[in-house]
This record gives C-alpha cells, structure tokens and sequence, in this order.
C-alpha cells in the first residue's frame, strides 16, 4: 500500500509546520498577555494600616468582611438607608473605611464596600442585590463610589430603578442621567489632578439639575481614600483628618437635606 503522505510536497509539509509555529507563538504571546494582565490587576494600592484599624476599633459601627465587599452597619443609629461605595481601580477596598466610617455613624447608614471583580470595577458584572442582600433591614439605597467606581456607579444607577441617588467621591458619570429623579451629591477635591474640577464640571450636564457639588479646597485625587499617594495626581495641602471632616459634613447634609 502507497503510503499518501509521502506524495505529500515537501513545500506543503514546510508551509504546514510554519502555520503551527505561528500559532504556537500566538497563542504563547496571548497567554502571556492574559498571565501580564492578571498579575498587574492583583497588584492594588493597599490601605494604610492605622486608617483601617481605626475604623474596625470604632465601637460606633459594627464591620463585617465578605468574600464580595465589607459592611459598615451603625450599632445605635442604623436607618432604613444604605450606600453601596464602588473602589476606585486597583485600589483596596479597605482603604475607604475610615474615610466613611463618621459618616456611616453619624447619619445612621449602612455602607457596602464592594470588592470589585479583578480589583477593576467595569470587570464586576455582579448585580447590586449581590452586595444590598447583606443588609436586607435597608430600603432605600444609594450608590457610588471613588474615581472609576464612581463612573461604574452611574451605570449601575441608570439601569436600577430602585436606587434613590448617586454619590461621587473624585469622581462623575459617563452616561446620561439627567433625566430622572436621583438625588446626587458630588464631593470633589480642588487638587486632584486626575478627576479634575474641569473634568468634574465637563460632565455636570450629565446628572439631574438640581445635583449637590462640594469641592473640597486643597485635597486631591488620594484623599477620598487612605492607600498613599497615587501616581499622577495633585499634591494635597489639607490635613487628611480635615478631608474625612467635609466629607462627613458634604453627606449628613446632603441626606439630612434629603428628609432622611
């Protein structure tokens, strides 16, 4: 019996091997494509320890830590109201709790701090119930969130009928949601070099008219946060304690102004 791989032209037996080593190195180049990527989206800005653990030690609230977000629920002033606050990109969510824990305590509301899919929140296909379903005694919910979290926010609120508002930390919408009836409040830094007041200003159209703006004078990009400096933002020359301060008062007076 003729064997037909030995009719085979050796020009094809050579166009052959080429095509698989091609695709071998394709497919060697895209892993390590995927490898890169994984690796860069797991390496967050981490927050700083002595924030955290004042904010776990504060026996105004109680914290508890899932697998999807951490939940910052106040012990003697808790009200039917709860903010789920989206990280900015590759930043720990961790990080916030301080920044947010007067607020939570003061205005009696339950905050969720997600942990975003791969550390990116546009990555987080995860619906909001997954992370309201941890504080089920709340009815009215807010969301928001810091830098992209907070863009990743807007979208979630325009496609969620049930959230009552929109919170922004150095942050602002992409999308349009000028047209409906969510209570915004915007908290913003006039040194942040990143979501910059121009920027911030550039997308006011996007959200309801009658939407609150707060610029914090003299804090930047970092300061809705506690993880350290970030690379290219401004340079902050305001006390960090001061920034926790107006952030406290920017939402007890926006949800007090809310009938809350």
């Amino acid at each position: 019996m003729t064997n037909a791989a030995s009719h085979e032209p050796a020009s094809d037996r050579s166009t052959g091997r080429r095509v698989i080593r091609v695709l071998v190195a394709l497919l060697s180049v895209l892993v390590l494509l995927v490898v890169g990527f994984l690796v860069w989206a797991n390496i967050v800005m981490q927050g700083e320890r002595p924030a955290a653990l004042e904010a776990w030690t504060d026996d105004r609230v109680s914290i508890e830590s899932f697998d999807d977000s951490v939940v910052m629920t106040p012990v003697d002033a808790a009200s039917d109201r709860g903010l789920v606050f989206i990280p900015g990109a590759k930043v720990d969510p961790y990080a916030y709790m301080a920044k947010l824990v007067d607020a939570a305590a003061e205005t009696g509301t339950t905050v969720v701090i997600t942990k975003p899919t791969l550390n990116l929140a546009f990555f987080d296909q995860r619906p909001l119930e997954t992370f309201t379903s941890h504080a089920p005694d709340v009815d009215e919910w807010y969301v928001g969130g810091h830098s992209l979290g907070g863009v990743k926010a807007c979208m979630l609120a325009a496609d969620d009928e049930d959230v009552a508002g929109l919170v922004f930390f150095g942050s602002y919408c992409s999308n349009d949601v000028s047209g409906t009836d969510l209570a915004v409040l915007s908290i913003s830094g006039s040194e942040d070099a990143l979501s910059t007041p121009d920027k911030i200003e550039g997308a006011a159209h996007l959200l309801p008219a009658d939407a609150t703006f707060v610029e914090i004078e003299g804090a930047n990009h970092a300061s809705f946060g506690n993880y350290g400096v970030q690379p290219g933002d401004g340079v902050a020359t305001i006390p960090d304690a001061e920034v926790r301060e107006q952030i406290t008062d920017a939402l007890v007076a926006f949800w007090g102004d809310s009938g809350q």
